[in-house]
């Protein structure tokens, strides 16, 4: 039985990795902050499949104590600050946890075991002001933020960790990935959230930024399950994971309310106050090198996607409803 220790497993990533590896067979060990607040926030079908570890990122002798105790053969790096909103909040810390936190990590899987595989959840926040599009492995990464700076600097270790003491250490370049999961603060749930919320009556509109904004959303199982691909391969590589489509807010606004029967524009309204800054050159990832390379291509579609979320929302709204 092959070991996997996840970091940061109580997230959307995390839990739809662990689901997946426990399928595969693996002992799944996930490294956490707290263990007692991973127990109620794990979904209730991984809590008694997923052994729990305390895990600080700042501290690398404990990860070294952890990865003595546990042996895993690979290892997936999902622990840090989230992007969206939080991308320009406190930057000396988005830079310990989501970059030195990393170098950390690979000096520890250095001295435990070199033969560990390490997989890194990095971002395509790191072409930031990007001078092409579609983005690949080689498009020139320009971060404009501390978030993508960060996962820029754990990006470029990975690589360093790679070549210059021969780790299998990989870099998942992923674009935006969504699924019922996702945290309430991020665009595609908050749109969803409230189709549901707005169904079921509990409110009656939405506030939101542009409705131009474009993005790259894929469905976030569709990527661990590309991630899991990268370390089962002979040789180590950086891969970019994304659809290769983009879509509008108007139109995700309007794939989720028209499956539930309504109009969007009866209902959102956009803010000028929570606009981003405009992208000059659109994010939309290529993902060529993964499919030819992994024989990996997405599987949920977009709209599919959208429906599994509006549905995801409605059950636990009506969950909460109902527990009144």
């Amino acid at each position: 039985m092959k070991t996997a220790l996840i970091t940061g497993v109580t997230g959307q990533d995390g839990s739809y990795l662990a689901e997946l590896l426990i399928a595969k067979g693996y002992r799944v060990v996930g490294a956490v902050r707290d263990v007692q607040l991973a127990v109620k926030s794990l979904p209730s079908t991984l809590v008694s499949r997923v052994e729990l570890v305390v895990w600080d990122v700042l501290d690398q002798r404990r990860m070294v104590d952890v990865l003595s105790r546990y042996r895993p053969q690979e290892v997936y790096n999902f622990a840090a600050y989230s992007s969206g909103a939080g991308m320009y909040d406190d930057p000396v810390a988005i830079g310990e946890v989501n970059g030195l936190a990393v170098a950390r990590t690979l000096e520890a899987v250095r001295e435990v075991d070199a033969n560990i595989r390490f997989c890194q959840a990095s971002s395509s926040e790191m072409f930031g002001e990007a001078t092409e599009s579609p983005q690949s492995e080689e498009t020139p990464f320009h971060p404009r933020s501390p978030y993508g700076a960060a996962k820029l600097y754990a990006h470029s270790m990975i690589r360093i960790y790679r070549q210059s003491y021969g780790l299998f250490a990989c870099s998942a370049i992923l674009f935006n990935h969504e699924s019922p999961r996702r945290g309430l603060g991020f665009v595609t749930r908050k749109i969803t959230h409230a189709a549901a919320s707005i169904k079921l009556g509990l409110t009656n509109e939405l506030c939101l930024g542009s409705l131009d904004a474009r993005r790259d959303w894929g469905f976030a199982g569709d990527y661990m399950r590309a991630m899991w691909l990268m370390l089962q391969s002979a040789q180590a590589d950086d891969y970019v994971l994304a659809t290769g489509e983009t879509h509008s807010v108007r139109e995700f606004c309007e794939c989720a309310f028209g499956y539930l029967g309504l109009d969007y524009r009866d209902y959102v309204r956009e803010d000028s106050a929570a606009y981003r800054p405009v992208e000059v050159v659109q994010l939309i990832g290529k993902a060529e090198k993964a499919r030819r390379c992994l024989s990996w291509v997405p599987e949920l579609g977009f709209r599919e996607l959208v429906s599994m979320m509006v549905d995801g929302d409605l059950r636990m709204l009506r969950e909460e409803i109902d527990t009144k």
